[in-house]
């Protein structure tokens, strides 16, 4: 009988690796299916928490976020362009998009986990994102988003224009980083086991089948 786990991942929906890492795991998850009964919840990580309101460019932020040159950019874009497709993610947009703030895809994240549509929310959320190059900080696009993902749209926009589950947000946000977290993705495994970055499907595959090797 299949061992069930908890998976935490955290993660943002501005994270290219991010897209890489949620579907390798989830391969890695068929290939063991016979193991390993998961459940994924995704927990909020902001990479860029100050970002404003118009966003701003992703070439340029990332070459003074990281002190790289414009070519050292469009080399890593290469590489996680190549990672993605290996795993079936298409990320057309990843380099012709500005980046946003994802505090509200956020907020939807969480209301979606309420009602059972977490993972079809974050996949639609990150396909918008990188394949589409859509604004992902729009509320119009978010409740466009949200009923693709099978939400109720109406309660989408009411979400957005509320604040609700801001706290909440912050409140896991902040719990994270407590336990260590500070970049992703960070798949925790059983609150016990963390595997970390956008691994293939192979190194999730391997890490899977040795906890559930082990005494629960």
């Amino acid at each position: 009988m299949p061992r069930p786990i908890k998976i935490d991942f955290v993660s943002d929906v501005a994270c290219p690796w991010c897209a890489v890492g949620l579907n390798g795991l989830e391969e890695a998850l068929v290939r063991t299916g016979d193991l390993v009964d998961a459940h994924i919840t995704f927990q909020p990580f902001e990479l860029n928490p100050d970002m404003p309101p118009e966003g701003e460019d992703s070439v340029e932020h990332i070459t003074r976020k990281y002190g790289i040159s414009a070519e050292q950019a469009a080399a890593s874009r290469d590489t996680i362009r190549e990672r993605a497709a290996t795993v079936g993610f298409d990320m057309a947009m990843l380099g012709e998009r500005r980046l946003r703030n994802t505090f509200d895809a956020h907020r939807l994240l969480h209301w979606a986990e309420l009602e059972g549509r977490q993972v079809a929310l974050k996949h639609a959320l990150l396909a918008a994102n990188f394949t589409q190059g859509l604004d992902v900080s729009d509320h119009n696009i978010l409740v466009s988003i949200a009923e693709q993902a099978g939400l109720d749209g109406a309660a989408a926009r009411d979400i957005l224009s509320s604040g609700r589950y801001a706290q909440e947000v912050r409140d896991a946000e902040r719990l994270w980083q407590s336990r260590g977290i500070n970049s992703v993705p960070a798949i925790v495994i059983d609150g016990r086991y963390l595997i970390s970055g956008g691994q293939p499907p192979e190194a999730f595959e391997r890490a899977l089948r040795q906890i559930v090797a082990e005494p629960a």
